[in-house]
């Protein structure tokens, strides 16, 4: 069986699951829908599309006779509701970008037309589906580690990356998009529940905007990097990320793909002379928190702390695991475990090659759920995906519920 599926969204997203699910080889693109003719006409070319099965929208779109076996929508995070209700409702198979909705209201309408029409549903929670998680998964699960009592994690975001992305990009205002924990890390979120396998009952939250803020603005800076005198000196030059870029295909595609699309040291240079790219870091529209921690409590007594900073490299999550019987970590790629009954420690390397950023496929994350998402597809059912919509809901609900404590400064029940 060859798998037909359809794109809607053709930004950075659409088009690595569309390559995706491409070479893996079961898996044909046949039809895209984006607003922008350039990504449009990109993605036909890419995959030998004709010209009726290019639409502008969405919607028309849905408005033909079903033309695929499935379905990826990779718009904007506001617009995920409408077409996941109206392609479940068609019969779609479907792969949704995370997060699900900005509201909870939102996310269960999606989850309500999911069940209803019984379509294969996943959510692009690729953090699930690397092999360093199977592995740690398998090792929780053994027992090796006994029962466990808690785990750290830590979500290294990276300082350019914060700065692309949730300063000057189009995650940086909650009310445009969201809060950073529900855009950039309700995927660490879902990690965590998966990993533990137990229900969460409360959570505390803390966390701020500390650093990109007006009166941190350092003394001759002006509003764009291409004009200011502290520029170089400055560790969110706009000039030396974007035009760093250049000569990379892999950086051209992603950070660069969405500041220009002319890769050209002229085009770059205008797209920051003209563009949201290339203002000062301390100069934006920007409210999202900048770092924050998470405390989880689940029903059998585990705790779990989450950390996500902006003040770091660019790297894999870390991550701790305390045990009854073992102590385990891991950085993406290795995992140390230590056995309390021996004193013996052990090294188990995942192969891990692919890096942590969207560019380099979120260490085999996106592979790995377009593989799984296929192969539920091809089998008409949800189990090869291992998570159904109920679970990428709960990830979420820990989410809504861990910004109002923040917001209130109070521990909320689940």
């Amino acid at each position: 069986m060859t798998v037909t599926i359809a794109v809607v969204g053709a930004g950075a997203r659409g088009q690595i699951y569309a390559r995706a699910a491409a070479a893996d080889g079961r898996a044909r693109i046949v039809a895209v829908a984006d607003p922008d003719p350039a990504r449009r006409a990109k993605m036909a070319v890419e995959h030998s599309l004709p010209e009726q099965a290019c639409f502008t929208e969405w919607a028309e779109l849905a408005a033909v006779p079903k033309l695929a076996d499935a379905v990826v929508i990779a718009t904007q995070d506001q617009l995920h509701v409408e077409p996941a209700v109206a392609f479940a409702e068609l019969g779609y198979a479907i792969l949704l970008e995370k997060p699900m909705a900005p509201t909870e209201p939102e996310a269960r309408r999606i989850v309500e037309a999911v069940e209803r029409s019984g379509v294969v549903f996943a959510v692009g929670h690729v953090l699930r589906y690397t092999a360093y998680t199977k592995v740690l998964k398998e090792l929780v699960g053994s027992g090796r580690l006994g029962t466990i009592s808690s785990v750290q994690h830590l979500e290294p975001v990276g300082w350019w990356h914060m700065a692309h992305s949730f300063v000057r990009g189009a995650w940086r205002n909650a009310t445009e998009s969201g809060p950073m924990l529900l855009t950039k890390s309700c995927h660490d979120i879902d990690w965590l529940l998966h990993l533990i396998e137990d229900e969460p009952v409360g959570v505390a939250s803390f966390g701020s905007l500390t650093h990109f803020r007006q009166e941190n603005r350092p003394e001759g800076a002006s509003g764009r990097c291409v004009s200011c005198a502290v520029e170089p000196t400055c560790p969110y030059s706009a000039k030396r990320l974007y035009l760093g870029c250049l000569g990379d295909p892999d950086r051209e595609f992603w950070p660069l793909g969405a500041v220009t699309s002319d890769a050209t040291t002229a085009g770059v240079t205008h797209a920051l002379e003209t563009g949201p790219y290339g203002r000062c870091v301390y100069d934006c529209d920007n409210d999202v928190v900048d770092q924050q921690v998470v405390m989880l409590e689940f029903a059998r007594g585990a705790t779990a702390s989450f950390t996500m900073t902006a003040f770091t490299p660019l790297e894999h999550r870390k991550t701790r695991i305390f045990g009854t019987h073992g102590f385990a970590e891991g950085d993406g790629r290795k995992i140390r475990i230590v056995d309390f009954v021996t004193g013996a420690e052990e090294t188990i390397d995942t192969e891990t090659s692919a890096g942590a950023s969207l560019a380099d496929g979120h260490g085999g994350g996106d592979t790995g759920l377009t593989r799984a998402f296929i192969d539920a597809v091809v089998a008409g059912d949800q189990a090869p995906l291992g998570a159904g919509a109920a679970d990428a809901l709960a990830g979420h609900l820990v989410v809504w519920a861990a910004e109002r404590a923040r917001e209130t400064r109070t521990v909320q029940a689940l």
